[in-house]
Order: C-alpha cells, then sequence, then structure tokens
C-alpha cells in the first residue's frame, strides 16, 4: 500500500496544472493520497474537484471566516478503490471523520470507530466553543481503514509575535495528541501525515539558529517520538538519519528551490504494534514491521535542475520577474513537495461500503452528477439570448434584451407544455410585438428611436472627438429620417409607392450633402496623422519614465544587478513601505551566486 502526503496550495491550481483531477491523482500510483491546503470552501466543492473515477475522497473545509480565513486552509483525502460498495480493500475506510474533536455539524451519520470517550473528556478540559474553533478551519480528515486510523492534517502556522495565533497552535496539537493517546489506549494503530508547519531538529532547516531546536513546538514534536519515548516514528527520519537538505517547502518569493533553501515540515508518523500474530515480542511494531520505505518526491519541485533562472525588476510592473534565457517564464506548481510511504503486508478488511462522508453524498455534487441535463439546458438558453438579442435589434430598438430574457425565460419554462421550443416562441413573440409597436408608435417617435439606435453604433475613437458641426448634425439628422423610414416599411412590411418615393428623395437628398460636407469617415482619416504623432510622443513619453524607474532602482552590493522592489505586507509600523532587496534566488550565505542580502528602504539613503 503506497500512501502520499501534498500541501497543494490550492486543489484548483493543481488540478489545472495537470489537466484534470484524474491526472493529478493517476500522477502518484498510490492508494491513499492526502491534501492539504486544498484552499476550497464546501459550497464550491463540484464534481470536477472532488469526483474522479476509482476514487473515494473526503474534504474538510474551512467552516470560518476570522481573520479573512475562508477558504484558506483545508484537507481532502482520496482513496484509489476498485468499488466504493461491499469492498474489502483497505484503502476504502470503514469509517471517516471531519476534524478531530468529534463535534463537527454532519461529520458522520454513523459511529466513527475513531470517536470514543475522549469527546467527552475534551469538553470537560476545553470548552465547546474552543473545541469546534479549533476544528472549523479544515484541518483534519480522519479515515478508519480497520488495521489503522490515518489523520489528514495541515497544522496551523503562527508567527513569533502572533500570541493569538500560537495559543491556537499549542491548543490544537494539545487536542490532538489527546486523541492519539486515546486510540493507543485502546490498542489503534494510527498512521499521521501531512504539512505539520513544524521542522524537528535543525538537520530539517537550512537557516538553523543556535536557538532553533529550544522553540517550544519542536519540543513538542520530538518528545513524541519514539527516540524521546514517545510512541511515533518520523517515517522519513527513520528510514534515512543522515541526510541533509532532505526538504520539502520551499518560500514562495525568493527563489529558493534554485539552491534547495528550504524546510521539512511535511511528515508521515505511526505508531502501535505490528499486524503479526506474535506482535507482543520485542522489537515488532508498526514501522518495523511494515514499513518499506519513505521519500521525498523531488520531480513535483516547481524549478528543476537544469533550470536557469534569473529574478531581476520589472520597470513596467515594478515587480520581479523570472528570466530564463531573457524570457519570462513562471514556476509551475506548489511549493511543497509530496513525500510518500510505502507499507507491506497490510491484509484486507471485512466487507465494507464507503463512509458517509463520501463526497459522493454531498448535494452540490450528487445534485450535479443527476442534473447535467441542466447544465447543457442553460447554455441552450443563454444562446437562445443572444440570438434574441440580435434579433430585437434588427426589427426594433424598443424591444430589449431585458424583455427578451423574461420571454426566453418563460418559455424555457411552458416548453415542455406547449411542445414549442423556446426559440420559436421568443422569435414570434418578438415578431408580432415589433409590428404592432411600429405600427402603434407616431413616426416622429419611430424616427427618434432609430436615431438613438444609429447613435450608439458610433466608434470609439468619436467619443473624444469634439461635437460635429451643424451641417453633420443635419446630415445626421436626414440619414436618421430615412433609416427610420426604411425600417417602418420592412417592419410593417408596406409596399405602397408613395412611401418608396419618399425614401427616394430623401436618399437622393443625402447623395447631395454627401457630395458637399464632409463625411464621419473623412474626419477620422484626416486625424488619423494627428493621432499617430500624439501616440508617438505618449511613447517617448513613457520610455522616459521607464528609464527614470530603472535608474531609481539601487545596485545590490554583492553582484552590482538591479535589486527587487518589495512591500512590506506585515502589519506593524512599516506596514505598506516600499524596499529593495538583492534579486538573486535566497541562498545559502557561502554560496556567491546566491542572494547577497542586501537591503534598502526605498525612502532612505543608504543600503545595509
Amino acid at each position: 500500500m503506497k500512501i502520499v502526503t501534498y500541501n497543494v496550495n490550492g486543489l484548483r491550481s493543481r488540478i489545472s496544472q495537470f489537466g484534470s483531477l484524474p491526472k493529478l491523482l493517476d500522477s502518484f500510483d498510490a492508494d491513499i493520497i492526502c491534501f492539504q491546503e486544498t484552499k476550497l470552501r464546501r459550497q464550491e466543492l463540484t464534481a470536477d474537484l472532488a469526483v474522479a473515477d476509482g476514487y473515494e475522497s473526503f474534504f474538510s473545509c474551512t467552516r470560518t471566516s476570522d481573520r479573512g480565513r475562508m477558504g484558506y486552509s483545508g484537507v481532502a483525502t482520496f482513496c484509489r478503490v476498485k468499488s466504493a460498495f461491499s469492498s474489502t480493500e483497505v484503502a476504502l475506510p470503514i469509517a471517516a471523520q471531519e476534524g478531530f474533536t468529534g463535534l463537527v455539524e454532519n461529520s458522520h451519520h454513523r459511529k466513527c470507530e475513531a470517536r470514543n470517550e475522549i469527546v467527552d473528556d475534551l469538553e470537560d478540559e476545553f470548552a465547546k466553543e474552543e473545541l469546534l474553533k479549533v476544528d472549523s478551519e479544515g484541518r483534519c480528515i480522519i479515515t478508519d481503514h480497520g488495521h489503522f486510523v490515518l489523520f489528514n492534517l495541515y497544522g496551523p502556522r503562527a508567527e513569533c509575535n502572533d500570541d493569538e495565533r500560537i495559543q491556537f497552535k499549542l491548543t490544537f496539537f494539545k487536542i490532538l495528541q489527546k486523541r492519539w493517546e486515546s486510540l493507543l489506549r485502546q490498542g489503534r494503530r494510527i498512521i499521521v501525515v501531512g504539512d505539520l508547519n513544524i521542522a524537528p531538529t535543525a538537520m530539517d532547516c537550512c537557516d538553523a539558529g543556535p536557538d532553533f531546536e529550544t522553540n517550544e513546538f519542536r519540543r513538542w514534536f520530538r518528545s513524541i517520538l519514539a527516540e524521546s519515548g514517545g510512541p511515533f516514528s518520523d517515517i522519513f527520519r527513520t528510514k534515512h538519519p543522515d541526510r541533509r537538505e532532505a526538504y520539502t517547502c520551499w518560500p514562495q518569493n525568493t527563489g529558493a528551490e534554485v539552491f534547495n533553501y528550504g524546510t521539512r515540515i511535511d511528515h508521515i508518523l505511526c505508531a502501535g504494534s505490528c499486524l503479526h500474530e506474535d506482535h507482543d515480542q520485542q522489537g515488532h511494531n508498526l514501522m518495523t514491521c511494515h514499513v518499506e520505505e519513505c521519500d521525498i518526491l523531488i520531480q513535483y519541485k516547481r524549478w528543476k535542475p537544469g533550470n536557469t533562472v534569473r529574478c531581476h525588476v520589472c520597470v513596467l510592473c515594478m515587480l520581479p520577474c523570472r528570466w530564463k534565457g531573457g524570457r519570462s517564464i513562471k514556476l509551475e506548481g506548489s511549493d511543497h513537495a509530496p513525500v510518500f510511504t510505502r507499507l507491506l503486508e497490510i491484509p484486507d478488511t471485512s466487507e465494507h461500503s464507503t463512509p458517509a462522508l463520501s463526497a459522493r453524498y454531498i448535494p452540490m455534487i450528487h445534485g450535479v452528477q443527476q442534473t447535467l441535463v441542466s447544465i447543457l439546458t442553460k447554455r441552450q438558453l443563454a444562446e437562445q439570448i443572444r440570438s434574441c438579442e440580435m434579433s430585437g435589434s434588427l426589427s426594433n430598438e424598443n424591444i430589449t434584451s431585458e424583455t427578451c430574457n423574461e420571454r426566453v425565460k418563460r418559455s424555457s419554462n411552458d416548453c415542455s407544455i406547449s411542445g414549442v421550443s423556446p426559440v420559436e416562441s421568443c422569435s414570434s413573440n418578438q415578431e408580432s410585438e415589433g409590428s404592432k409597436q411600429s405600427k402603434s408608435l407616431p413616426r416622429n417617435e419611430t424616427m427618434k428611436k432609430a436615431r438613438k439606435s444609429q447613435g450608439s453604433q458610433l466608434s470609439l475613437r468619436s467619443f473624444f472627438q469634439r461635437s460635429p458641426n451643424p451641417i453633420n448634425n443635419a446630415k445626421d439628422s436626414n440619414s436618421g429620417i430615412s433609416m427610420s423610414q426604411t425600417d417602418v416599411l420592412q417592419s410593417g412590411n408596406h409596399s405602397d409607392t408613395s412611401s418608396a418615393v419618399d425614401v427616394q428623395c430623401s436618399v437622393s437628398q443625402q447623395d447631395a450633402l454627401n457630395s458637399s460636407t464632409p463625411t464621419q469617415d473623412d474626419h477620422e482619416l484626416s486625424s488619423y496623422p494627428l493621432e499617430r504623432e500624439k501616440t508617438n510622443a505618449a511613447l517617448l513619453e513613457w520610455r522616459r519614465i521607464q528609464q527614470v524607474m530603472q535608474n531609481s532602482i539601487p545596485l545590490c552590493k554583492g553582484h552590482s544587478e538591479p535589486c527587487v522592489a518589495r512591500v512590506v505586507k506585515k502589519q506593524g509600523p512599516n506596514f505598506g513601505r516600499r524596499f529593495y532587496v538583492c534579486a538573486r534566488a535566497e541562498g545559502p550565505a557561502s554560496n556567491p551566486e546566491a542572494n547577497c542580502g542586501y537591503f534598502k528602504w526605498a525612502a532612505s539613503k543608504s543600503g545595509h
């Protein structure tokens, strides 16, 4: 059995990158795939994001908008199965739960094996509101696979000066540890995967300082490991105890992947006994008996060996641009790399079906799957609306698109009863009403409508020109009369000779005016040289501004290259203030090709 954990940094983006959800999932060739930071709200879950043939999925989404965290985190577990019903596959969970406090609304419809008396114990130690808050950010999905309980986690991030989030993170892991201890007391085996946002030792961080390992979260992490007498094994570090620079996450905006300047915060942990009958023997446990391998899937990194990526400041947008051979390129993918483990000798379970938490039972997704015809119907109605708008503008200006929309809605509701298609209904109604209105409207009113219609067809350039002279106004007026008469003749289907003579007279008068006065097209043609001259002047001015901007960008001290401009986004006294830093990718200070560390405030006169 292969299990993969991956912080996707937005599930939509990864699906777009791979072309579809099935292609993304199949690329791992894994039995259980755990995603973190899906950035999806529950109402945004649709079939293309949550459903793939051959997989059962389970989602936990953010349920709070506190501090702008709506759609911020989120986790999802995909299980590859042959059948979702009456199956003995261990990859298909026998129960599932959203969150780990057991209090999330509608997290399950039947009793989950992972839920137990710990819920009551937690309510004795923590207020119910506090428990709900911990589970409100969509950071945990628990799936019970019979032989083990799988925790898919996205650990909170807390800045060193953010006391509120530090307390939230402490509470999060304290409650989580109590849940683990309760399950272990019951003899259950536990596998924990996900982005915990904790690098346990200095070996797991590129720039660990002298006080790095004294951090309270790192001390907590190491306390639950077997090396410190805890129940868990860090599978990757157990398999690769001496591997350095084995990182899973890199800063997004510093190009740190170029020099592999990152941290290892994505983990797979396991605890519990082995599945052998003589599991009580010394040295027998889940780690030693059933874990074959564990490694980082570096092929999913955004930057790959052989890429030559250099950063510089774009003088147009004043933002860092990544270049390769003089052309801008985009680094595609998440800022994390997946981690996988492979388990051995995991037998089948008793026959069971997919839990009620499965995405196949989410109303929005279930509804989309059952009413795919409605999507085609909406598309057909949209085409009908556009068709009606076009015919309405040709037959009579007074028939608006809003009226057409209303007719299409009525016709779509009544077409099944009357047997007439919405297009035929809208077209026939529009023709009859257009004829009635053109007959009932006075001649002057009709001409006003025609002039208004013709006025709406002016070119974009005409909006920036001066008002035409009186002669042109007279020409437009005559033209409007001629056009309105023609429209009235066509809409009313009249063929009397007198009207035709009037139209011919108007046309001859129009021709005479056209021969004696310049037309709108003549004015536009005569203005082209002037406009070209103005455009060239504006281009020269823009180039001058670009040069000034380029000259104002300082050069870094380490490479004498233009710096990149950035803005302080962190709340504080310097919030919103601009500064300049070296544009090269972040890396170790010992590497002269890496970022030299240059810094300068935009308003200051000297860097440091």
